[in-house]
């Protein structure tokens, strides 16, 4: 979560402030990177949670994803409310089904943790990547625009105060699952995003060490 000194930055008592109002606010480079750098998974979340305003603003960065030949390949599902019930009762369908595909029986202790995976948080964004053909655009592509959008997600729920979790699990592109969502056999489910509130304080992240995972190649 965005500590209050870089929020306050970045917000005016009465509306989020506009491209004018943030250059004004002066927020260095350093203060930006290492705000992306405190950035932390949370697990259990809960209210409040984003209104429909601060949902869509997120959404919008969202869709500002490097996108190759411009396919907008992703799709978002919000669900809250009573619909996570539905959801969980789509996961339970699928790892049924799944436990009956690998010649075993479902718990009952999993069933039922399947049927409340979707109450963890109050809201959850499911990021779906459509695929398209284009001979210029190859899947993967698509699949990473997709993963680059749910990264401006979280960031930009960040930015308003939010906590995030992404999931997947061996449940999401399940049969039952994607059929809940609507999605095809060629295409996605990326990300369950669960967004909410954390009222406990996460430890901050240790130093980033880079070497090893970095080469530079210079020319003459």
């Amino acid at each position: 979560m965005m500590n209050n000194t870089l929020q306050d930055e970045f917000e005016t008592s009465d509306q989020r402030a506009d491209a004018t109002q943030i250059q004004s606010a002066k927020v260095s480079d350093e203060q930006v990177i290492n705000w992306i750098k405190s950035r932390r998974s949370i697990g259990n979340l809960s209210i409040p949670a984003p209104t429909k305003r601060q949902l869509e603003a997120a959404i919008e960065c969202a869709m500002s994803a490097p996108d190759h030949k411009k396919l907008q390949p992703w799709r978002f599902t919000v669900t809250q409310g009573q619909a996570r019930h539905e959801l969980g009762r789509a996961l339970l369908a699928a790892a049924q089904a799944k436990a009956l595909r690998e010649g075993s029986e479902l718990e009952e202790r999993s069933a039922e943790k399947t049927l409340k995976m979707p109450l963890r948080a109050p809201v959850i964004i499911t990021v779906v990547t459509r695929m398209r053909y284009h001979e210029k655009v190859p899947a993967f592509e698509q699949l990473l625009s997709s993963g680059a959008a749910v990264q401006n997600l979280i960031l930009a729920l960040q930015a308003q105060g939010f906590s995030t979790v992404w999931r997947t699990g061996p449940l999401a592109n399940e049969p039952a699952v994607k059929s809940y969502f609507n999605v095809g056999a060629e295409d996605y489910i990326t990300a369950f995003v669960y967004v909410g509130s954390s009222h406990c304080a996460m430890p901050a992240r240790g130093d980033i060490d880079t070497q090893g995972f970095v080469t530079y190649q210079n020319g003459l």
